[in-house]
């Protein structure tokens, strides 16, 4: 098994989304331009609300993109492990609190 699960980020597929689809490209650029800008939120706050976001969206790119956005926003290694495990109980508290769909299921289920 040589090749990773996930391509590594290039020139080439950066030029190919590029001439797929431009002016979305450009739009998302923008937007995310926005997102990250200093607001009621600093900067390092909004990299580590991405750290914690791409762990429950499970994208690697995210992770190692914010990740190192984090630490140059200011972060220290442990903020970011932080932000990680606050994403951790999130993702499993969802878990928990689905199961009441689990519940309602057999609560009704006529076996």
């Amino acid at each position: 098994m040589d090749q990773a699960m996930y391509p590594a980020s290039s020139a080439d597929i950066a030029r190919k989304r590029r001439e797929l689809a431009p002016k979305q490209l450009e739009a998302f650029r923008q937007f995310s331009a926005a997102a990250f800008a200093e607001g009621e939120l600093d900067a390092r706050t909004k990299q580590l609300i991405a750290v914690a976001v791409a762990h429950v969206t499970q994208c690697p790119y995210c992770i190692r993109g914010h990740t190192e956005g984090a630490l140059k926003a200011g972060a220290s290694e442990a903020q970011i492990m932080e932000a990680i495990w606050v994403a951790a109980e999130m993702r499993a508290g969802g878990a928990y609190a689905h199961s009441a769909l689990a519940i309602d299921t057999m609560a009704g289920h006529k076996g």
